[in-house]
């Protein structure tokens, strides 16, 4: 036990020394440089190019239903025949009293030129050579009304035969065969063409803006809008993969949203964007510039401004304040607070503080985005 005690105490009389822990790990990777496109990015819907209800014009039953409901049809295809013989029977009628009217006016025709033949011989009245002249021109009137009267009833003819005024998709029917129609104006259908389609969507104020000085630098002329391809896709869909051109801008400005109401026009052969669906909207605004990036996941806020942790050659962390872009494929653009040959800490930043030293493991910052 003494000797133990003796242990101890030679122990006790042995200085402790304090050593600091190794310097944490962090993945560190440089800005990526590469290609890149300013978009401008929206929030749009799809909406028909045309898009008709279909209106008896006659009033009558409806006798045939040419097609089923959902149909693709052509124009001009039949779709429904509302009780046509009434009409053609005034059709026959009109004609006839046509016809009529033209013999009328050729007997008063003749008896005007042998009036006014007699007229020359001086053995006629002036008097009955201004009658035949006046019932000529009253036959011509009536023949006049009557071609009106024919033409009438010839378009009531052909109101009965209800077509597809463009190609489209006819909806279900809205009536039965044998139901009376036209008495008020009665919807039959409607037919909405789905191919092209448009996309509208809105501009805000300093997009606008942006885009005029664009133009006004590259010389493109309003003219020149239709040119400007624009990209859009489904709310279930990856990127954009449906391309179209711009067709349409506002004249004026919603002064109650600032914003600009534009369209774009897709070519839809195989319907994927139906009328009324939500899109996403990008629209290229600058030309393909060299642009800094770094993985978002790199980011950080700070009282609404953004932040990247750099390691610098001392390999002491810095906070550095950076101005941010746009994001593509994971990458986030940095329009300033940055140099290529910074090293960015992509990996570790929450064991991070700035001021103290870190253990750098170098990546590229493409490995750095996470996998989806």
């Amino acid at each position: 036990m003494i000797l133990v005690s003796l242990l101890l105490l030679a122990a006790c009389g042995e200085k402790n020394h304090y050593v600091a822990p190794p310097p944490v790990k962090v993945t560190v990777a440089h800005p990526v440089q590469q290609p890149f496109t300013r978009y401008l990015e929206a929030t749009g819907n799809a909406a028909a190019v045309n898009s008709v209800d279909l209106v008896a014009r006659v009033q009558g039953f409806v006798q045939e239903i040419h097609y089923k409901d959902g149909d693709v049809v052509k124009q001009g295809a039949p779709l429904f025949t509302i009780e046509p013989e009434p009409y053609q029977v005034r059709v026959t009628q009109a004609q006839a009293t046509e016809d009529g009217a033209t013999a009328t006016l050729k007997q008063a025709d003749a008896e005007y030129k042998r009036q006014a033949e007699l007229a020359l011989r001086d053995n006629t009245s002036k008097s009955a050579l201004d009658q035949a002249l006046a019932t000529r021109a009253l036959d011509q009137a009536n023949l006049t009304q009557a071609k009106t009267n024919t033409r009438l009833a010839q378009i009531n003819l052909g109101y009965t035969q209800v077509t597809a005024p463009f190609d489209g998709i006819v909806t279900a029917r809205l009536v039965s065969v044998g139901e009376l129609v036209g008495t008020s104006p009665t919807q039959l259908a409607t037919i909405v063409q789905l191919d092209p389609v448009y996309v509208t969507f809105n501009i805000s104020e300093p997009d606008l803006l942006r885009v005029r000085a664009l133009m006004k630098r590259r010389g493109l002329t309003p003219g020149d809008l239709k040119k400007v391809p624009v990209e859009v896709g489904l709310q279930s869909e990856t990127g954009y993969p449906h391309k179209g051109l711009f067709d349409y801008a506002a004249p004026i400005v919603n002064a109650a949203t600032g914003t600009l109401p534009v369209r774009a026009v897709f070519q839809n052969a195989d319907r994927a964007l139906l009328p009324g669906l939500f899109l996403r909207v990008r629209v290229p605004i600058g030309e393909d510039e060299t642009a800094l990036m770094v993985p978002d996941a790199a980011l950080g806020s700070d009282q609404g401004s953004r932040y990247v942790l750099v390691v610098n050659q001392d390999n002491v962390v810095e906070q550095r304040k950076v101005e941010v872009g746009p994001s593509d494929g994971g990458l986030r653009v940095i329009d300033s607070g940055l140099k290529p040959d910074d090293r960015v800490i992509v990996a570790g930043a929450v064991r991070a503080i700035p001021g103290q030293k870190v253990d750098p493991q170098v990546q590229t910052a493409a490995a750095a985005i996470p996998v989806k």
